[in-house]
């Protein structure tokens, strides 16, 4: 079985403990899960069991995602590596758009709060010696995970051509048609009285596929999206189906790093990190382990603090993701910031941890359980940092939800 199998028997057994906070039930809970765990830790030390909830933590701190954005001139793709990234154009770290593009070599924009998930700008595809192959070397093909090809008007043979080469070469590649908001506009404009929005993006859909199929790409995946309205048309399927594609830690990386674009991006990112909760509570209790005067409780008070701190990046509740989203939305901070309860990242330190473990207080567990020295101690310092960090990790996405909604009401009405 080695280590991972035991890890996946941890983490079963913290599924079935999602049991809301019911003391009584959380009580049954804690006993059985402690059970199991001090039978799977019978012959390890701590020192391994640490070390591979280590090695977990860190590889995910390693993962390294690249998203290639290519396309013509002018199609857009500044503006929707800005949008992907949550930014605009007058953001720190956000590509510039509407300059004459003269670049030659790729440019990294990286995500503010997970650098190591980094967006490509490819140098334009609509010069007139372009050939896909050189394009692909030049570009340094080998080095991104998958290409986003990105047409304002329809696909043309060169993008054709492209797709062709990065299937031949073996990676994924998915066709973006941008600007959609402006062929609606110009829709409505010229034609007010038959105008409908669904059948303009059928209409611009079946474009492309007939181009595109014509060109033999036989089953394109085609997004309409405009980067300006990036919640609306095609964007949330993209982002859904860029993560779908996606596998492990990357995937894991690519879903983090995302704005808080819906409802549903929030529930998912929780889902992920109550998965990873139970890693960062064995690392705790099972590394450089010192005893909390007070409570039963021995853990690694900085691991807690650091994951505390990245979970208020992951769902965007920093002061840079805050000011960001002020500006894009026109609401003062205050405002964004009044509707966050749990405990800001500039306050959490070791007072705010140690005061929120003091709070997770677990019943007595030991009248139950055999003694076993050193490993009781671990377990209950386990289950007390993860019943405390579960507990955090919700308050923090309700508090993502509620900035979310508050940014989006237009003087007091409410938008969806």
């Amino acid at each position: 079985g080695g280590p991972w199998k035991d890890m996946e028997l941890i983490s079963r057994l913290m599924k079935t403990l999602d049991l809301g906070f019911d003391p009584k039930e959380l009580f049954k809970g804690s006993i059985k899960v402690f059970e199991e765990f001090t039978d799977l830790f019978k012959n390890k030390g701590q020192a391994e069991v640490a070390s591979i909830a280590q090695t977990e933590l860190e590889s995910f701190k390693s993962t390294i995602l690249n998203i290639a954005v290519t396309g013509e001139t002018g199609a857009g793709k500044s503006s929707f590596i800005n949008a992907l990234r949550g930014l605009t154009t007058q953001d720190d770290g956000a590509a510039p758009t509407g300059v004459t593009e003269t670049m030659t070599e790729p440019t990294v924009y990286p995500y503010p709060n997970h650098p190591n998930v980094r967006l490509w700008d490819l140098p334009g595809t609509g010069t007139p010696d372009f050939q896909p192959n050189t394009y692909l070397k030049q570009v340094n093909f080998k080095c991104y995970d998958f290409f986003v090809i990105i047409a304002s008007e329809r696909f043309k043979g060169i993008h054709t051509a492209l797709a062709r080469e990065i299937e031949r070469m073996g990676k994924r590649f998915y066709f973006v048609r941008s600007k959609v908001d402006e062929d609606l506009h110009n829709e409505e404009r010229d034609h007010p009285k038959t105008f409908s929005q669904e059948s303009v993006l059928e209409q611009l859909r079946m474009d492309c596929r007939k181009h595109l199929q014509k060109a033999g790409i036989s089953n394109p995946e085609i997004f309409l999206l405009s980067s300006c309205e990036f919640t609306k048309y095609d964007a949330p399927g993209l982002v859904k189906t860029l993560q779908d594609d996606l596998q492990g830690l990357q995937r894991l990386a690519f879903l983090l790093s995302l704005p808080n674009l819906s409802a549903e991006i929030i529930e998912e990112k929780k889902a992920v990190l109550k998965k990873w909760i139970w890693l960062i509570s064995l690392a705790s209790a099972f590394v450089n382990v010192i005893p909390i005067p007070g409570i039963s409780v021995a853990c690694d008070i900085s691991i807690l603090l650091g994951s505390m701190i990245a979970f208020y990046k992951y769902f965007g509740l920093d002061d840079g993701s805050l000011a960001n989203l002020a500006r894009q939305s026109g609401k003062p901070i205050a405002e964004l910031k009044a509707v966050i309860i749990s405990p800001g990242a500039k306050e959490i330190n070791r007072d705010v941890v140690i005061k929120l473990l003091l709070k997770t207080s677990l019943p007595k567990l030991t009248a139950y359980v055999p003694v076993l020295g050193p490993m009781l101690t671990a377990g209950i310092s386990f289950l007390t940092t993860y019943f405390m960090l579960l507990r955090f990790l919700n308050e923090v996405a309700e508090d993502a939800e509620r900035v979310r909604k508050t940014a989006l009401t237009e003087d007091g009405k409410k938008l969806k």
